[in-house]
């Protein structure tokens, strides 16, 4: 619920596109922690899919389009690596991660144009207002994001 008041809330931005991946689930036997004798269980594992992919494909398809003069990835995920390579070097165009955690990916570290972490006093000064309004009225955001 509150991804969905999240996504809602970036959709009254103009300049903003939301694109979306997809989740999968599926059951699968894996072993439980700290159980002697070994013990295997069924689980339903969900995994997110495609977003990475998307974002690689938006970031090169802008980079040759000439859409942006600096790129900026909200990410810690080195499966972003070649992307970021190829807008470096074969675009000459910059582009800078910011990693919301608190160690910054090492693969990514020497292809990106600058890294930053995040701090919890950025995100703060960053919140939408509250309530916000779209074509489907006034809404507000939940006690925590």
């Amino acid at each position: 619920m509150r991804q969905q008041v999240y996504l809602r809330a970036l959709a009254t931005l103009p300049n903003v596109s939301i694109i979306y991946g997809h989740f999968l689930t599926h059951s699968t036997r894996m072993v439980l922690t700290n159980v002697l004798p070994i013990q295997k269980v069924w689980v339903d594992k969900t995994e997110e899919k495609g977003s990475d992919v998307n974002l690689a494909t938006h970031l090169l398809h802008d980079g040759f389009k000439g859409r942006f003069d600096t790129a900026v990835l909200i990410t810690n995920d080195s499966d972003l690596l070649e992307p970021v390579r190829i807008v470096r070097q074969e675009l000459g165009l910059p582009v800078g991660i910011l990693n919301p955690h608190q160690r910054h990916s090492c693969a990514l570290k020497p292809q990106a144009t600058f890294m930053k972490r995040i701090r919890q006093s950025d995100v703060a000064a960053c919140q939408f207002a509250n309530p916000l309004v779209d074509q489907h009225g006034y809404f507000h955001k939940p006690p925590t994001w």
